[in-house]
């Protein structure tokens, strides 16, 4: 069947074609040439036969299109498309309907790879950890990843870099970039919600991408970097502070003893015994910087030991005894007959209680008692949630002047004090507690303080049981 359009189509082709024909018969008959009947069925052949072949060619193009519009239409695949035009039509439009084909499965293939390679650069911008913002030629967002949108919001739409980040060193970079430079990386600082150190990294991209990006800009959060650097340059100063003072004043005794107090016997008895002094606290310091170099080599290795808590702070105890009577000052145990051993290293821990005992009773009241009180439960939560795996807690508690709120954050700082003077008048090195919390972090327990002024501090350690002193013993009749 052929349609009322297709038929008028057919109609006025075969009657263009067959024009030449009719006009030389026509020509013929008129000159006398040819007679008109002959003429008149002779034309009359022509049309029909031409009527018939273009029909035929008209049919089989009026299908192609039909096919043609309902493979668009209903977006299908070239091989399920051949099933809107059965049977094949013969001839030229058959092979025009195969060239077809050929050419959308072509197109078919190329569109699915390109879809999968898009997918794929998709699924791999998603999966950057860091923050990842593609700019298009003026400088507006076009794409950012998830991480991106989480540090800077979400971006909707085309939005120019300066709406999501400020930084006149980061504006100039990204224009630089844009405007022919390869790669730039500038740091600067992004003061909200939190103050964070950032290192943003500019590259160009050598041909724009389907949302006519041109450069690609990653964020990197340096802040622990910094800070850790501002550590270490921290440290350096006040390592090479805390050395120089007694050096100096070595120096300087030495000095007097060689020259104006050679012959004083009562000044040497007198500057000899600053200078043992000063000798042991530059001594002490030594060990504890060796001493907490050589716990930082280790901590991320967990210890596997089992230490028996009581016997170790009964030894303690006992050798602190002394230094504690000279003070007119008691330790006091409260150990509970059934404290289970704890998983560490026994010279580690016994270094971490001698501290804070060491600690007590340099800061308590002269005369006060120190408790020394373990216990076995969970470490309370300051954000409302309880915890949940079973430790053991040791706690230290002295009754001296106390420590204020705003210094409790910061005592486990190297060469931190809350009174410098006092500290070295005791014989502190300020690394003290340092030393205690990266002990704790190698055995993967925690540190507590709380003080109150005027009444007294308390240390609390956490630490975590040894499995085999937490698993109930199987009975007779277990398997």
């Amino acid at each position: 069947m052929i349609g009322r359009d297709a038929f008028y189509r057919a109609a006025a082709l075969a009657l263009g074609v067959s024009a030449p024909s009719l006009i030389l018969l026509a020509s013929l008959a008129a000159r006398g040439l040819l007679a008109v009947g002959p003429a008149l069925i002779a034309g009359a052949a022509t049309l029909v036969a031409t009527g018939l072949v273009v029909r035929r060619s008209v049919t089989g193009l009026t299908r192609v299109r039909a096919a043609v519009d309902a493979l668009v239409a209903d977006d299908k695949t070239p091989t399920s498309a051949s099933e809107h035009i059965r049977p094949l039509p013969a001839g030229p439009v058959g092979e025009l309907w195969l060239a077809i084909l050929r050419l959308t499965r072509a197109w078919s293939d190329r569109i699915r790879s390109a879809e999968a390679r898009l997918a794929a650069a998709e699924a791999v911008i998603a999966a950057i950890p860091d923050p990842l913002i593609l700019l298009d030629e003026r400088r507006r967002v076009v794409h950012a990843n998830t991480e991106a949108a989480a540090f800077l919001g979400v971006v909707e739409g085309p939005r120019d870099l300066a709406a999501i980040l400020r930084n006149p060193a980061v504006l100039a970079a990204a224009d630089a970039v844009l405007h022919g430079e390869a790669e730039r990386v500038v740091d600067f600082t992004l003061t909200v919600p939190i103050e964070r150190q950032l290192q943003a990294r500019f590259a160009r991209i050598g041909r724009l991408s389907h949302d006519d990006a041109a450069a690609v800009v990653t964020l990197h959060d340096i802040t622990q970097l910094k800070r850790a650097e501002q550590m270490r340059a921290d440290f350096i100063a006040n390592a090479s502070h805390e050395l120089r003072t007694p050096l100096t004043t070595l120096t300087g005794f030495i000095e007097t003893l060689r020259g104006p107090a050679r012959g004083d016997a009562e000044a040497h008895e007198r500057f000899l015994a600053i200078m043992h002094e000063q000798a042991a606290r530059m001594t002490r310091l030594v060990e504890d910087l060796l001493a907490l170099s050589r716990i930082e080599l280790n901590e991320h290795v967990m210890p596997q030991g089992r230490v028996a808590l009581g016997p170790l702070l009964q030894h303690l105890a006992d050798t602190l005894e002394l230094r504690a009577g000279d003070r007119g000052m008691r330790i006091r145990l409260d150990l509970p007959p059934d404290l289970p051993e704890v998983l560490g290293d026994r010279d580690e821990l016994a270094q971490v209680f001698q501290n804070l005992v060491d600690n007590a009773i340099k800061y308590g009241r002269a005369g006060s008692e120190i408790t020394v009180a373990a216990a076995t439960g969970v470490r309370p939560s300051y954000s409302g949630d309880a915890g949940t795996s079973p430790l053991v807690s040791v706690a230290v508690h002295d009754r001296g002047e106390g420590i204020a709120r705003e210094h409790l954050p910061r005592l486990t700082e190297r060469f931190y004090r809350v009174d410098t003077a006092r500290s070295r008048e005791m014989g502190g090195t300020g690394l003290g507690l340092a030393i205690v919390k990266h002990v704790l972090n190698r055995h993967r327990g925690f540190l507590d303080i709380e003080s109150t002024p005027g009444a007294g501090s308390v240390f609390t350690v956490f630490l975590r049981p040894h499995p085999a002193a937490t698993t109930p013993p199987c009975s007779s009749g277990d398997a």
